[in-house]
């Protein structure tokens, strides 16, 4: 049943979450707005009209869910925390009562076998920070590194793994560059310049952590993928070449070789960011992991309209391609282009239109899609690529940011109105998957 490349024996395996898309509890116990609760409070922002005010109910919930995590015998469990639920204004007190959740979160998984590899910022900066300019306010980088510094100091001889950010590109292109995402920002240089304050504040946290002589592996997650030209027409190849410099180099550059791509400082032009002395010194930290979230390629057309990806294994419920081969074209790229540490896929799923049905979810469409991004991953793996884990997006079904509810991508069904859940048959099959390579 589960054919497939024997993966390494201390390979991790795990399932990841986030904070504002599973934990509800909104305002639970002193806990700050962030800027997606602002974000949600405008119907008009998410398709369907709903907000994070509940989700998942995780914040109550834990306990069954982390016994949901043990069932399927994973090594790991990723999830982010709230900043604004252990610092309501995302700077002065902190909020005790915030920071027993995620001690007693850790003990739980601690208790079960599971570690705990934590992201410090999925997205969900704390309002009172955004009040005073959010992520193009240069401080709010300072503030980030108090945070780390914190966590790092409460929590880390308990950690696995700490990372910084949570897909840094998506905060500064779709919460600043096209208003998709909080705080609903439309204007290119803020989102350029939004960017290099994430990097900095990463590299920040970095120095703020390690002072900390915390125990956890460090790093930064990254949301990345292969820009493929639609034809071999040279405006296509031109057009892929800026892709990969604006989108992957942008945010690798600065942290392995201490400098933006020269392509992508010359397009953004007038709009390239202020930079200040030292600042790529502070950026380039040494990290002891990267990050990789892989869900689709970049498919550039210069054409208007521009032409579409073939999709040959069709496209997701999100209406993203399935190109299981991107993944090894990426990791061997980047293995090529960079000195990196040791990496782990710590994003990976599909949203697909899952139903109960007899008290099931036959979900073989993301089963198959799993399978084909794992032996895809073993490509990279044979060609040198030194992968130590792989994490399964995501472990329940959650609030899917301005998609709202409407999205699934979880293995692990979720009835909203009851909160009941329901083991999908692709959390049964990466349950057995899992074993079965404990077993060879």
């Amino acid at each position: 049943m589960n054919q497939a490349k024997q993966f390494p024996a201390d390979f991790t395996w795990g399932v990841a979450t986030s904070a504002f898309q599973i934990e509800g509890a909104s305002a639970d116990d002193g806990k700050g707005p962030s800027i997606w609760d602002t974000f949600c409070a405008n119907p008009l922002n998410i398709k369907d009209h709903s907000d994070g005010t509940v989700a998942c109910d995780h914040y109550h919930r834990y306990r069954e869910d982390v016994a949901l995590i043990a069932s399927l015998g994973v090594d790991a469990y990723r999830f982010s925390m709230a900043w604004s639920r252990v610092q309501p204004a995302g700077k002065g007190a902190w909020n005790e009562k915030g920071f027993d959740f995620y001690d007693r979160l850790i003990d739980t998984l601690a208790a079960k076998g599971v570690a705990s590899h934590v992201t410090l910022y999925h997205w969900d900066l704390p309002q009172g920070l955004q009040d005073d300019g959010g992520w193009l306010n240069r401080d709010t980088a300072a503030r980030f590194g108090e945070y780390a510094h914190e966590v790092a100091r409460r929590f880390g001889d308990r950690l696995d793994a700490i990372a910084t950010h949570n897909e840094p590109w998506c905060t500064a292109n779709l919460g600043y560059g096209n208003a998709q995402f909080a705080p609903g920002v439309a204007d290119a240089k803020q989102a350029v310049q939004v960017s290099h304050h994430l990097l900095l504040s990463h590299g920040l946290a970095m120095q703020a952590m390690r002072a900390a002589n915390n125990k956890a592996q460090l790093g930064i997650v990254l949301n990345q993928w292969t820009a493929d030209p639609a034809t071999d027409s040279e405006a296509d190849r031109a057009m892929a070449e800026l892709e990969w410099a604006k989108s992957v180099q942008w945010f690798m550059d600065p942290i392995f070789k201490g400098r933006y791509p020269e392509l992508a400082v010359r397009a953004h032009g007038a709009n390239a960011p202020v930079v200040h002395d030292n600042d790529f010194k502070i950026i380039q930290q040494p990290i002891d992991f990267l990050g990789c979230n892989y869900y689709f390629r970049s498919y550039c057309s210069a054409e208007d309209p521009p032409r579409t990806p073939p999709g040959k294994l069709g496209f997701t419920d999100m209406g993203w391609e399935i190109y299981p081969q991107g993944l090894p074209e990426l990791l061997v790229k980047l293995n090529a282009e960079y000195a990196l540490p040791p990496i782990y896929i710590t994003e990976n799923g599909m949203a697909n239109p899952d139903s109960v049905t007899g008290g099931a979810v036959h979900d073989q469409a993301r089963i198959d899609f799993v399978k084909m991004h794992l032996d895809a991953l073993a490509v990279a793996m044979d060609q040198g690529v030194d992968v130590r884990g792989y994490f399964l997006w995501s472990l329940l079904d959650n609030f899917e940011w301005n998609s709202g509810y409407a999205k699934r991508f979880g293995i692990v069904h979720v009835d909203y109105a009851t909160q009941k859940r329901t083991p999908k048959d692709s959390a049964h099959w990466y349950r057995e998957f899992v074993a079965a390579q404990r077993r060879r």
